[in-house]
């Protein structure tokens, strides 16, 4: 008897979930008093990229403990900014999957994120990263496999971030994402497959 073969998934996929941008904006507004912490790998981009936690790590107080992306971690709590955002808790509630990791991920204008792969972030490997363009602008280039992704506010993305990928923002107003890590479910399999 022939092993089934194992699914491979696109390096990117756009899903069929669309969400209102002017309300993403609105609570992303509502949220501008609140800080944003520098990205903790500084090697990996030039110019201010920052990260404001929406769930973290349970037991994480530190800024960058509820930034980190932990690979053993198993318990996820809501941080205390995601209180602020109802229009946000209401968009990741339509996900049918175990939420780990959820953050706003801002790049400011003139700033890089560089070339790099993140290990395990592969639909493969049961982790998925996804991401949901709040602000962006035509500068904005994000390459996945070094051929262009371009996402537009509202829209969710799966992209294998275990592949190389890098994010250029040469234009004068930062690009903000919702950046969701969650767990492999029967459902993002069926809408990273109808996406395809």
């Amino acid at each position: 008897m022939e092993a089934e073969k194992r699914y491979v998934y696109p390096d990117r996929v756009r899903l069929r979930l669309i969400f209102d941008a002017a309300r993403l904006r609105a609570d992303l507004a509502a949220l501008a008093a609140s800080s944003w912490t520098p990205h903790f790998v500084p090697q990996n981009y030039s110019g201010d990229w920052g990260v404001m936690p929406l769930r973290a790590p349970a037991g994480a107080d530190h800024p960058i403990l509820m930034i980190a992306a932990h690979p053993d971690a198993r318990d996820f709590v809501d941080a205390p900014a995601l209180r602020r955002a109802p229009y946000l808790r209401e968009v990741l509630s339509h996900f049918d999957c175990t939420l780990r990791s959820v953050r706003l991920m801002r790049l400011g204008p003139r700033s890089c994120i560089r070339e790099h792969c993140d290990p395990g972030l592969s639909a493969e490997e049961g982790l998925v990263r996804l991401h949901l363009p709040i602000l962006t602008n035509s500068r904005v280039r994000f390459e996945v496999n070094r051929r262009p992704v371009v996402m537009a506010p509202g829209e969710v993305w799966y992209l294998r971030l275990s592949d190389p990928h890098r994010v250029d923002n040469a234009g004068a107003d930062a690009r903000v994402h919702l950046v969701i890590d969650a767990a492999m479910s029967p459902w993002l399999d069926a809408q990273l497959r109808e996406g395809a």
